[in-house]
This record gives C-alpha cells, sequence and structure tokens, in this order.
C-alpha cells in the first residue's frame, strides 16, 4: 500500500542512482528499511542497524556504506516530517 511513498523516498536521497540500477539486494533492503521508519514501530536506530546487518551479510562491502546513507537521510526526513 505504501510502495510508492518508499520508492520516492528511495529515489529521493539516492542521488545519482535509479532503483533499477541498485543491484536487487541492496533495493529490497532499503525498500525494507524505509517502510519500517515510515510505520514507527520500531525505533529508527534499530532499523538501520539491522538493515545493515543484512547488507553485510548478503551484500557486498560497498553496499553498507551506500545503504547507511540512504536511510540516514530517509531518517532525517521521515522525523522532521513527525515534528
Amino acid at each position: 500500500a505504501r510502495a510508492a511513498e518508499v520508492n520516492a523516498l528511495m529515489e529521493k536521497h539516492a542521488q545519482h542512482w535509479r532503483p533499477e540500477r541498485m543491484p536487487t539486494v541492496d533495493r529490497n533492503i532499503l525498500r525494507l528499511a524505509i517502510y519500517e521508519l515510515l510505520k514507527k514501530d520500531s525505533p529508527p536506530a534499530v532499523v538501520l542497524d539491522e538493515a545493515l546487518e543484512l547488507a553485510r551479510r548478503f551484500a557486498g562491502d560497498d553496499s553498507i556504506g551506500f545503504v547507511n546513507g540512504i536511510l540516514d537521510a530517509v531518517r532525517k526526513e521521515v522525523s522532521e516530517r513527525a515534528l
């Protein structure tokens, strides 16, 4: 139900990266974590930590920084919306 919103946030904060160019694992980790950040059921730090653990386990070393950068920017935007 929130796929369009999740994808829009991912594209907005993945500067110079279209989702179709991202590695599939990275893209899906981002989608999952962004959805969790929007639901606000879990603390943002936990969401980011779990996403980075998935990136460490299933993606390459470059993916960790990539995923972290995008999710941190999304986290900031989502928390600013709540104010």
